[in-house]
């Protein structure tokens, strides 16, 4: 009877505790139509904590771009985002955010448009107004902003160059800005060639050193944030890309880290980038109070 006694016991404070367990922020996995794309995409979305708590509750946005050969899984799964984006959250190093990893690696892999394949408008024409409409989002400028790895560094860049009225901040970390020797992969792909060959397309730096007077003002409207590690084999055309920012008189920032082209490096770097998003909502939108 002892036994029996102690089991139920033991069994009450489980529930109590589990019960009492606080919420936390987590990722959902999604899909959505697409006319442009002419078939359903998939796309990660991390809810903070209240989210399911607050139901009057809107948050600021951030979009998160996976890199080349990769997926909407990946910033879930290998930089543990919910983990990594509760803990700073909590500790309010970042204000609580929605933030949506979308899917750009099967089909076609890239963020650019070509014939086959308009990835950038179904971006802007349908996935973000799919999300802004679904989910509780503050669907603004001052509380958007997009971040990304490798080639969705790059992505992150030119999408902000062509359309900064979207987003007041632009993380680029290990950001592929141009056509490289890429001898790692098969060179005879064709679908290499042609991803090559977009990327040149949409060069950043080029875009940007072309840009005119009146660009260069919409630029600097954005906050930059240019991220590479001292080993990454991206580093030169970052260091070209913080040259040409120079040379425009548009203001960013800067960091050069140890490290490589590898997930540990940009795990760390969601440490940096969501206080530094934070930091913009923060700003853009006490500006905009005025």
């Amino acid at each position: 009877m002892k036994i029996i006694s102690f089991i139920f016991l033991v069994g009450l404070y489980s529930v109590q505790g589990f019960a009492q367990m606080p919420a936390m922020g987590k990722v959902e996995y999604a899909s959505m139509p697409s006319e442009i794309l002419g078939k359903d995409r998939e796309f990660a979305i991390y809810l903070p904590k209240s989210y399911s708590t607050d139901p009057d509750k809107a948050y600021p946005v951030l979009y998160l771009l996976h890199g080349g050969g990769g997926a909407h899984t990946d910033w879930p799964e290998k930089a543990n985002l919910a983990e990594v984006a509760n803990q700073i959250i909590d500790s309010k190093d970042a204000t609580e955010m929605i933030i949506v990893c979308p899917e750009a690696g099967k089909d076609h892999m890239n963020y650019f448009n070509h014939p086959e394949w308009k990835y950038e408008d179904y971006f802007f024409q349908e996935l973000i107004p799919y999300i802004e409409s679904t989910y509780r989002v503050i669907g603004d400028k001052n509380h958007r902003a997009i971040a990304g790895l490798s080639m969705g560094g790059g992505g992150t860049i030119v999408y902000a160059q062509h359309h900064p009225e979207m987003f007041s901040a632009a993380y680029a970390m290990s950001g592929y800005l141009y056509r490289m020797d890429l001898s790692f992969v098969d060179p005879n792909d064709p679908a290499v060639e042609r991803l090559q060959s977009l990327v040149e397309e949409n060069n950043t730096v080029k875009l940007l050193l072309g840009s005119s007077e009146e660009q260069v003002q919409k630029l600097k409207t954005v906050a930059w944030f240019i991220d590479c590690g001292d080993d990454d084999f991206t580093f030169t055309p970052n260091m070209e890309f913080v040259a040409a920012l120079n040379a425009k008189g548009i203001p960013y920032q800067l960091r050069v880290r140890d490290g490589g082209h590898t997930w540990e490096y940009w795990h760390s770097a969601l440490y940096l980038a969501l206080p530094f998003v934070t930091n913009i909502f923060r700003e853009a939108s006490s500006m905009a109070s005025y």
